[in-house]
């Protein structure tokens, strides 16, 4: 299959898509939300025919002191991010927002600064307990599959590819976050572990599809073909599988509020990335060890 036969074309594209999503983490960071960082949020919807002019809603908060940064959302509504603030002072928050006119609350969470990094600490382990766990699992699931490319290396494959979904989303969303003020939340690792769990059951269909091949192949029928065939035999499934998936979540996106759109983009983002490296890199990078394995095994014949 032209998967295999171009996979260097592949490589380089994903290498491209990579550095470039390290880059973005590195020259800009990410934006992290009141989970991480603590703080408090508040969206409120005005009732009013047209809702309060942003500059005048900043300039009546500010003498509160609150560090508040505010951006519009849908026809009527802003969302207020500022640091963790007490009752009292929500109640004085409060009594600004209501001079504007009739108005409703509907969301308000704070967050202290050592819960928000309790927060971040936890997902980090969440993520690297996923990638550890994943391994052994393609690891055992493999176990007898020793030729010609060994259980754990079907395991080291997996980790690339994983590694390859979760830097890409999250390299977006430091772009996003630095041009658009997205911030990088609970929500956004909960997507980056959906992610996980999706890309490598895509993976784990096409290696178990060249499992079922290896064994029923012909004595001295390439590995590359074999691979390139349970690519062939997947590949339609795949795809449909991830449209469907990625289809219901375009929708969720322009449908859903600020806090659903952000999660359902981390999501179509990982999924489409995902999809494309269990099908594109995965099986590819086994083509590969095994052809670094078979010039090894020549250079040492030569000996």
């Amino acid at each position: 299959m032209f998967v295999v036969t171009y996979r260097k074309f592949f490589y380089a594209l994903s290498a491209l898509l990579v550095i470039g999503s390290l880059a973005a983490v590195a020259f800009w960071g990410l934006n992290p939300g009141i989970d991480f960082k603590g703080g408090s949020i508040l969206e409120i919807e005005y009732a009013n025919s047209t809702r309060p002019v942003q500059t005048d809603l900043q300039n009546a908060i500010t003498p509160l002191n609150f560090d508040a940064s505010i951006r519009a959302t849908g026809d009527m509504g802003y969302i207020l991010r500022m640091k963790d603030i007490s009752q009292e002072q929500k109640s004085s928050l409060d009594k600004v927002l209501s001079t504007f006119g009739s108005s409703t609350q509907t969301r308000f969470d704070s967050v202290g600064p050592l819960l928000g990094t309790e927060a971040l600490r936890k997902s980090l382990v969440s993520i690297i307990l996923v990638l550890i766990v994943i391994v052994l699992f393609i690891a055992f699931a493999f176990r007898k599959v020793s030729e010609p490319v060994s259980s754990w290396k079907y395991g080291i494959v997996a980790i690339i590819a994983l590694l390859h979904d979760v830097i890409i989303p999250t390299g977006v969303f430091a772009i996003l976050g630095h041009y658009y003020g997205y911030e990088v939340d609970t929500l956004f690792v909960t997507a980056l572990l959906v992610v996980l769990g999706f890309s490598v059951h895509d993976t784990i269909v096409v290696f178990d599809r060249v499992r079922e091949n290896l064994g029923h192949a012909k004595a001295g029928k390439p590995f590359d073909q074999i691979v390139g065939e349970s690519i062939s035999q997947t590949f339609t499934r795949s795809i449909n599988t991830s449209l469907t998936t990625l289809l219901a979540l375009i929708v969720l996106y322009f449908i859903g509020g600020e806090t659903t759109q952000h999660f359902s983009l981390a999501l179509i983002i990982g999924i489409a990335v995902g999809t494309y490296s269990s099908v594109f890199i995965g099986s590819p990078l086994l083509v590969s060890i095994w052809k670094w394995q078979e010039k090894k095994k020549m250079k040492g014949g030569k000996k």
